[in-house]
């Protein structure tokens, strides 16, 4: 009888009635295939409640060691567990309904980032992403215990002709000498974000500018009552609802606003990549998300997460189409619809917003404070990209796709993507690569320019869609 361990991931930031409830229908799902099912039951909160379970599994002889990717969490702890090597590594994802609400679980996303990691540590990945009660899922399971082959095909794009790669030239001469200002540092486990400065310079000719976070909350106190008042009027013809949020909350996020755009202009950056959380919630009382959504829209594209690489991929792609660029999470795959879901807290150019849809002012989802900006994004044709350091190789990925008119999926700016290949594909494909949890977006058809790019700064070009 093959002998699954079991590691029950999650964050307390979500919504832990909910993952206790997936969490019990994936043991409940478990049990059903008849393997002897062994390890922690209830949530790992964190690492030491997480080390311990993990001892406990030492003396087991295990046929599979199955960590349940319940919520989102970084990735650490995985490679952590993953260098054990009690037995080969397989992760349990769970989708959860686009009914509009919150993100509860943003437990793909979570998969996503924990696969570029272990792609990184080289360590091999089995995976799942599906609901505990789906059909077939015994078989699904018994696949992650034998390991299912996976094959993913890459699609070869059309070669750029003169005209794309003139462009592609003229686009890298604008970019040489540029800068990107890196506040803070990426959080841990969020290898996907690291980047080497000297090959970032080698790449693009961009280099980063270090703005510490005291920094820039020591400008954003300096920012006067009048700057704040003005802006607050400016945004309120843009976004209803700012009466509804907690106004000092919204003060705050307002002059984190004018602090980012006055080192900016003063380190002669033309990007940002920002780390966003936890101390704009725990040290300076809100959100930096709107702020970074009205920086991008003005043309200075903002990273979250403190992502290097994803500020440059936003830089390339608004330079290639002369439109704002949306760095984004992918946060859900669903076959059935041939779907996916780009979304992230609230943080997109209002540019990108449906026309049928008011943006409106919301709140955090996870920290409960002001300023994001919620909106659907608008139909149209899309460009997808990441200069990617996945598997340590530096590579020009890209897809293409559409966004389709939808009802919201998730509180926050989201938007529901059909891919030019099934859903499914793409989602294989992501996983084999070991792809970044951030890919950029920009509305429009560039993909022949965007290769032209990839090739002019010397990278392999792959495809996912």
């Amino acid at each position: 009888m093959p002998v699954i361990g079991v590691l029950p991931l999650a964050r307390p930031t979500f919504d832990v009635p909910y993952a206790e409830e997936m969490a019990a229908a994936c043991f409940k799902a478990l049990e059903s295939t008849g393997h002897r099912i062994v390890g922690a039951r209830d949530l790992l909160f964190d690492g030491a409640a997480t080390e311990t379970a993990l001892a406990a599994l030492k003396d087991q002889k295990l046929d599979l060691l199955l960590i349940l990717q319940v919520t989102f969490t970084d990735a650490s702890m995985t490679v952590r567990i993953a260098k054990e090597d009690l037995a080969p590594l397989a992760i349990w994802a769970v989708p959860e309904p686009r009914a509009g609400g919150r993100l509860r679980l943003n437990s793909f996303c979570g998969l996503n980032l924990a696969a570029h990691a272990l792609g990184l540590a080289t360590i091999p990945l089995r995976w799942l992403y599906s609901a505990p009660d789906a059909p077939m899922i015994r078989d699904a399971i018994g696949g992650l215990v034998v390991g299912d082959e996976r094959d993913p095909a890459f699609p070869t794009g059309a070669k750029p002709g003169l005209v794309e790669r003139e462009q592609a030239k003229r686009v890298l001469c604008r970019l040489k000498g540029r800068s990107i200002g890196l506040v803070g540092e990426h959080p841990a486990g969020f290898d996907t974000c690291a980047y080497d400065a000297g090959k970032l310079m080698a790449l693009a000719g961009v280099d980063v500018k270090r703005i510490g976070l005291p920094e820039v909350f020591g400008s954003a106190r300096a920012v006067s009552a009048t700057q704040i008042v003005k802006t607050r009027a400016d945004v309120a013809g843009k976004l209803t609802g700012l009466d509804s949020v907690d106004q000092g909350q919204l003060d705050k996020s307002l002059s984190v606003y004018h602090a980012l755009d006055s080192l900016k202009t003063a380190r002669g950056c033309s990007a940002m990549a920002v780390r966003c959380w936890p101390e704009m919630f725990t040290d300076y009382g809100c959100a930096a998300c709107g702020p970074m959504g009205l920086m991008t829209e003005a043309k200075t594209p903002c990273a979250c997460e403190a992502d290097v690489y994803g500020a440059l991929t936003g830089m390339l792609l608004q330079e290639v189409a002369g439109a704002p660029a949306w760095l984004v999470d992918i946060v859900d795959m669903d076959a059935a619809s041939n779907t996916g879901v780009f979304w992230h807290c609230g943080s997109a150019p209002l540019s990108m917003a449906d026309d049928q849809v008011q943006p409106r002012a919301q709140l955090h989802s996870n920290r409960k404070m002001p300023l994001l900006q919620e909106f659907t994004l608008k139909p149209g044709r899309i460009s997808i990209a990441r200069i990617s350091q996945a598997r340590g190789q530096t590579t020009m990925i890209l897809a293409g796709g559409e966004i389709i008119r939808a009802p919201m999926s998730f509180t926050g700016t989201s938007g529901v993507v059909r891919f030019d290949r099934g859903a499914e594909d793409v989602m294989e494909a992501m996983m084999e690569f070991g792809l970044e949890h951030h890919v950029a977006l920009v509305y429009g058809e560039h993909r022949g320019v965007l290769r032209a790019l990839g090739e002019e700064m010397g990278l392999r070009v792959v495809e996912l869609a």
